[in-house]
């Protein structure tokens, strides 16, 4: 009867370790600057943001800083064809797991600054979807993030990024675009503000 329990108790603890709040703690503790929230993206924040993807360009979509798949599932939902999302993602455990989670994602364990270096030559980016904490990043991290925006996206569909600075965080001076949408979704923890851009 103990060796039974033992069992089931080992098996829901492996499943335990798998779930997004506990990946997300774990990540939190591990790499705080990379991880830049206390507890992973709503529904909610993923469906507001996957609404302002368009639908009709045969482009691709990027996601950066897939986390633990909720805007993932978000733009799914949403109608992105798997095989036409990239999800960047920084942290190995995470980028393993959304493999696992989405095998039909093309999911890139790698570093946004690289962006251009990591997606195919010459693509057509639709869309590119941030969920990158560009407050808590370094000063020239975010930068050249925001480079890589500028170069890949000119002439090219919008870039949507959330924030949980509800007024005017300081990377976005650092943009030199047309800021045509904010909206804040009051229903995620903590509240986050989700601005997109055309360049």
């Amino acid at each position: 009867m103990d060796e039974v329990w033992w069992q089931q108790a080992k098996k829901i603890g492996s499943i335990v370790k798998t779930t997004g709040p506990f990946m997300f703690l774990k990540e939190l503790i591990n790499q705080p600057q990379f991880t830049g929230a206390i507890c992973p993206s709503s529904k909610r924040l993923g469906r507001h943001m996957a609404k302002h993807v368009p639908l009709d360009s045969d482009g691709i979509v990027v996601e950066l800083g897939g986390g633990t798949g909720v805007i993932t599932q978000a733009l799914l939902n949403h109608g992105i064809a798997p095989e036409r999302l990239y999800v960047i993602e920084f942290s190995p455990a995470f980028a393993r797991h959304l493999k696992e989670r989405f095998p039909s994602v093309n999911v890139i364990n790698g570093n946004a600054a690289l962006l251009d270096m990591l997606l195919p030559p010459g693509v057509k980016i639709n869309a590119i979807v941030s969920s990158l904490p560009l407050i808590s990043l370094p000063k020239d991290t975010c930068n050249q993030i925001i480079k890589q925006w500028h170069a890949l996206m000119q002439g090219q569909g919008p870039v949507i990024q959330f924030t949980y600075n509800l007024r005017s965080p300081l990377w976005k001076t650092h943009i030199h675009a047309r800021h045509y949408h904010s909206e804040i979704v009051w229903g995620n923890i903590p509240p986050a503000k989700i601005m997109t851009f055309r360049f």
